[in-house]
């Protein structure tokens, strides 16, 4: 049996959005500010500090993930939590989700060695293990509810509508 319900919550907020369907769209928003060499602070929420860099070999002191892996940090914890919340909604034992990614990203892309690569990812790879006394085939159903209803895995691999303004430099603006 599960350790966990979080299905009342599931219920609940189901019912709150298709009652209030206005209500749905949540901006989400992190304020990046580059401290030194590549190394930048993130705001998020009430996190005031979260830490990017790169590896040495991208110019970088090492000291935190560097932008695409946390891109990968989230699609895996993403892929936790819509396991836990799902399986729960669902009525599917789960007694604990792990899951472990990598992606291929060809650094002549990022350098512009070679205009035919992309900069991103080529491809990603994950697995995903589950700790559940549930039937092979409701895992299965599982693993196709969440990987529908996953907003990382989503954004990852469906085109996603992506804008940016350039801001005047502050001289201008005064």
């Amino acid at each position: 049996m599960s350790k966990s319900s979080y299905a009342p919550l599931f219920d609940a907020t189901a019912t709150a959005l298709r009652d209030a369907p206005d209500k749905a769209v949540f901006t989400f928003r992190a304020q990046s500010r580059q401290i030194e060499g590549v190394r930048s602070d993130v705001r998020i929420r009430n996190f005031d500090a979260v830490p990017v860099d790169e590896p040495p070999t991208l110019g970088g002191g090492d000291s935190a993930p560097n932008p695409v892996e946390y891109a990968l940090l989230a699609l895996a914890t993403c892929q936790e939590i819509t396991y836990r919340l799902h399986a729960d909604a669902l009525g599917i034992p789960l007694d604990g989700v792990a899951v472990t990614v990598e992606g291929d990203v060809d650094l002549r892309g990022f350098f512009g060695v070679d205009p035919a690569v992309r900069p991103g990812f080529s491809a990603i790879r994950g697995t995903v293990r589950l700790d559940s006394s549930a039937p092979a085939s409701e895992l299965q159903r599982l693993r196709e509810h969440v990987d529908a209803h996953c907003p990382v895995l989503d954004l990852i691999s469906s085109p996603t509508p992506v804008t940016f303004q350039l801001a005047a430099p502050a001289a201008e603006v005064a």
